[in-house]
């Protein structure tokens, strides 16, 4: 079993994002909530609130779900994961050696041939490839799931680890070769990957999908920020595409589907649309 993560989002953070997505001031969502401006600052920066919050108001304020926002500020936790059911795939966790902020990458493989697939690069490619090396693998694929810095700050010298090892990109930056394109899928050995658009936390978001493992296990969306398990990375004025983006590609996978997200705890298709407040 993988352990229980703290959500990347508390409830603050949830607040906090959703206010300066629907462009809500402090004062109207400290009334809705029934607390003082100095109160409810304190709420979206602790994630603590000094006395109960009226959810049902502050949730049509800030176009969330109340009982699903008020399941997150009980202390919700997705489901731990057993990843023994996905012998061939391996959360890297690193951290921002500046300001410790932790990001996952994930790395899968196929059993028979050991050609592997890297997803994002999190900060250290020493982690990365010790696991490489353990494992005895040939890094065939690189996806990114957004060009953001901290999914990709590892990216330079693993390339220089893996010179032929091809690049996957959403980004207009990335070379034309390295591109996404719809209905595009990789084999490696018996698994296959495809990609879907999820645009929202950013312009380049891409959502890759890793099916056909061995013993039936359910697929695996590697989703970058554009889902957390109860939250989902910042869209700020693009929030109604990112939700958007989100239940047509994402949700529309099987419930038991694992999402593999940026930060925090790995959560189902199904966890998600029970207990995260972003979705009504």
């Amino acid at each position: 079993m993988l352990d229980s993560v703290m959500l990347e989002d508390s409830i603050g953070d949830i607040l906090r994002k959703a206010r300066i997505s629907v462009s809500a001031t402090l004062e109207s969502v400290a009334a809705a909530a029934g607390l003082s401006t100095a109160d409810y600052e304190k709420l979206e920066d602790s994630g603590r609130a000094s006395k109960a919050i009226q959810y049902q108001a502050v949730a049509r304020l800030l176009t969330l779900d109340a009982k699903k926002l008020e399941r997150i500020s009980s202390g919700w936790l997705p489901a731990p994961v057993d990843l023994s059911l996905w012998r061939e795939l391996r959360v890297i966790t690193t951290a921002d050696p500046e300001d410790g902020m932790k990001v996952h990458a994930y790395l899968v493989w196929d059993e028979v041939t050991r050609e592997a697939a890297l997803f994002d690069t999190g900060f250290e490619a020493d982690l990365i490839q010790k696991v490489v090396d353990e494992n005895q693998l040939q890094l065939k694929h690189i996806f990114i799931t957004h060009s953001h810095g901290d999914h990709v700050a590892a990216l330079t010298p693993l390339r220089s680890l893996h010179p032929k090892a091809r690049l996957h990109s959403s980004s207009k930056a990335a070379p034309a070769e390295s591109r996404n394109r719809a209905n595009d899928f990789i084999n490696l050995g018996s698994l296959r990957i495809t990609n879907r658009d999820t645009p929202g936390h950013a312009d380049d978001g891409v959502t890759y999908v890793v099916g056909n493992w061995p013993e039936d296990a359910s697929h695996v969306a590697i989703v970058g920020d554009a889902i957390f398990a109860g939250s989902i990375g910042g869209a700020r004025d693009q929030l109604e595409l990112a939700r958007a983006k989100v239940r047509e590609q994402i949700f529309s996978l099987p419930a038991e589907t694992l999402i593999c997200p940026g930060h925090g705890p790995l959560t189902t298709v199904g966890e998600e649309k029970a207990n995260n407040p972003w979705f009504l």
